[in-house]
């Protein structure tokens, strides 16, 4: 068998079209149809058939497509060269998209670690767009690292730290002088968002649903930090996951307390486009970036929901 059939139907699957193999692997679209044609005979399968304008997968296609994208990594593990990793001389700019304040968190212990192993390389943080960008699939983005797990099947994710959520409110505020938050005490004060998208709901609101309570929710803010700005002068709660309120907790002097429902602790996914899987460089950065941003949730105990509240 021809392994170059390997690699055009990988492309044909990856793109759905075959101009678009054609232009994945650098070759006339002629010559891709005549790939396609080779592959239909050998399979006994039309692998893409047309619906209207495009070209849909068939039901063997899509069985096989994860399956045939690890042969060709296989085959080109193979195939490929050695390549030694020479940290010392590499040269190269990473452009990273991370959450804001993971930035805060983890960007700095990223940076010293990258600079003490590899002076030559460059590290690129991004804001985070209000909309879904595909600037992973288009790798204008080496590396992403917020609350999603995308679901794109050519992008690569991997979970590598969770933190709980807690209440952040300014001192004084009547949440912080009783011996315990209630339920029905959280849901009714007075609550802000964080949402870089302006959303006014999330799960808090489906978990107070749970137990027929509701909570009037007044602004929403970009990001943590701005929030905190907001509750520090206000009466105002928000509800954010404890590594990030732990600055908040020491620099602007507020109150963490432990949240009295039932969440999911907020997570964190290092995400990154399949064509990085075997770069040795690619690699590396994961492994330095897995390590701060694990490193990054793990903090010193001080607040109130780390002290007993009995």
């Amino acid at each position: 068998m021809d392994l170059n059939l390997l690699a055009a139907l990988d492309a044909l699957l990856e793109e759905g079209s075959v101009a678009g193999a054609a232009d994945r692997l650098h070759v006339t679209a002629p010559a891709m149809s005549r790939s396609l044609g080779r592959l239909r005979r050998t399979t006994g399968d039309q692998i893409l058939v047309r619906t209207g304008r495009t070209m849909t997968p068939t039901p063997y296609a899509l069985a096989v497509r994860e399956q045939v994208h690890d042969l060709l990594q296989q085959v080109r593990g193979v195939l490929a060269p050695s390549r030694a990793l020479d940290l010392a001389t590499l040269d190269r700019t990473f452009t990273l998209r991370w959450h804001d304040a993971l930035v805060a968190l983890s960007g700095p212990a990223l940076f010293n670690a990258v600079r003490a192993q590899a002076p030559g390389v460059r590290l690129r943080f991004i804001a985070e767009s209000s909309i879904d960008t595909p600037e992973l699939r288009r790798g204008e983005v080496d590396l992403a690292a917020n609350a999603d797990r995308p679901a794109a099947r050519e992008l690569r994710a991997e979970r590598v730290a969770e933190t709980r959520q807690v209440i952040v409110v300014r001192q004084g505020h009547s949440l912080a002088e009783g011996e315990i938050v209630t339920a029905a005490a959280y849901a009714g004060a007075e609550h802000l968002t964080v949402s870089r998208r302006g959303r006014l709901t999330n799960l808090i609101d489906d978990a107070l649903a749970r137990l027929d309570l509701t909570r009037r929710v007044v602004a929403t803010a970009p990001t943590e930090r701005a929030a905190f700005e907001f509750v520090r002068e206000s009466d105002l709660v928000v509800t954010a996951p404890e590594s990030t309120a732990r600055e908040a907790f020491s620099d602007l002097g507020l109150v963490l307390l432990p949240i009295p429902l039932d969440l999911p602790p907020a997570e964190v996914y290092l995400s990154w486009h399949q064509r990085y899987d075997t770069d040795p460089a690619h690699i590396w950065l994961r492994d330095l970036a897995r390590s701060a941003l694990a490193d990054a949730m793990v903090g010193p105990p001080g607040s109130r929901t780390d002290r007993a509240r009995r």
